[in-house]
């Protein structure tokens, strides 16, 4: 079945960075795009960073343009988040999906990393 692994999430101080990580496995990964989505207390999950299946392609919220990069490594099955210039406001639960404007496995969601901005 699909599964998604993700990892890598802590506690940083605002303006530091993490690198995320999802393993996925159950479908076939290298010709699906992936995203990253995140939830944070109270609010719904939102779409941050998108990333067609051959990686020539990304999409970002614009909350995080310019400090967020999506890669994938097709090879590994996993897709990752490098989040730079980390603030406050970025503290929340990440989850990893296959899909590109929307997740593709919406009743496969893994159990997210959570990330916490916070001096």
């Amino acid at each position: 079945q699909v599964q998604f692994v993700e990892s890598g999430g802590g506690l940083v101080q605002p303006g530091g960075s993490l690198r995320l990580s999802c393993a996925a496995s159950g479908f076939i990964f290298s010709s699906s795009p992936m995203s990253w989505y995140r939830q944070a207390p109270g609010k719904e999950r939102e779409l941050v960073a998108a990333i067609f299946s051959a990686g020539g392609s990304t999409n970002y919220a614009e909350s995080v343009k310019g400090r967020f990069t999506i890669s994938r490594d097709n090879a590994k099955n996993t897709v990752y988040l490098q989040m730079n210039s980390l603030k406050p406001e970025d503290t929340a639960v990440y989850y990893c999906n296959a899909g590109w404007r929307g997740p593709q496995f919406i009743g496969s969601w893994g159990q997210g990393t959570q990330v916490t901005v916070s001096s």
